[in-house]
């Protein structure tokens, strides 16, 4: 398999006509899931059911998806640091799709081949979440077909300040701590940057997502409210990157 994309193979090739032999398949896709909240207030439904839709019917669509296309990583950001400042009422109802997930989701993945792993501080979750979590990760760290990172109570500063405490008490001296050394003590660390990162609902930024890992990633903003983001548009933003030249700075 060729570092940042495999070809797409004859089989998907068939299911979708727009994607062709030659279409360029990133290694790691993320998405920046937004545009819940907008899209039950669109559809005069509850505040949570933009989450709920995304969580129980739009996720698993997504990930068998990369499985089609041989995508080995992929990561959702699923709930922010500052996620914690809205509404205590919508941030109850989160924490209990979070549970429902952890129930109904897990053991499908599970068997689907799917490899958890958690970008985030989960040390502020009640005790519950952060045991299930933890207990789908070891349960799943054999599974090689896609490795699923979920971002929760995620900020990208805040990973870099808890970053630097680890290097610190892990004693590395300054005139050691190389880029490669940094990259140990980050909750991304065994897995390779994003090469395509989405970002769902409108907004033209990363806000905090992934500063250290998306140096060189290609971004693809998409104007589609997450919980309408199908496998179609994962299709449309592949193509998007497809058809650019990375450099990489050289």
């Amino acid at each position: 398999m060729q570092v940042g994309w495999v070809l797409y193979n004859k089989f998907v090739r068939k299911k979708n006509a727009k994607l062709s032999l030659g279409t360029k398949i990133p290694k790691h896709v993320a998405i920046i899931m937004d545009g819940n909240r907008r899209w039950a207030r669109k559809h005069r439904l509850k505040v949570l059911a933009g989450h709920e839709k995304v969580a129980f019917e739009i996720i698993e669509p997504l990930i068998k998806r990369c499985l089609e296309l041989e995508i080995a990583y992929l990561t959702f950001w699923a709930f922010s640091t500052e996620n914690w400042e809205r509404d205590k009422k919508e941030v109850t109802g989160i924490l209990k799709i979070f549970r429902k997930g952890l129930r109904e989701n897990v053991e499908r993945f599970n068997k689907m081949g799917v490899r958890l792993k958690v970008l985030g501080d989960l040390s502020r979750f009640d005790k519950d979440i952060r045991e299930g979590i933890l207990k789908w990760a070891r349960r799943s760290r054999g599974n090689k077909k896609v490795t699923l990172s979920i971002a929760i109570n995620y900020g990208g500063r805040d990973e870099i300040l808890r970053a630097i405490k680890k290097a610190q008490k892990g004693k590395i001296k300054g005139k050691d701590l190389t880029e490669e050394r940094f990259s140990r003590f980050l909750d991304t660390a065994g897995i390779p940057d994003p090469d395509l990162i989405i970002r769902t609902g409108g907004a033209k930024r990363l806000s905090g997502f992934l500063p250290w890992q998306a140096v060189y990633a290609e971004f693809h903003f998409t104007e589609t409210l997450m919980p309408d983001f199908t496998p179609r548009k994962l299709d449309k933003a592949i193509l998007d990157y497809s058809s650019r030249e990375r450099r990489f700075g050289r």
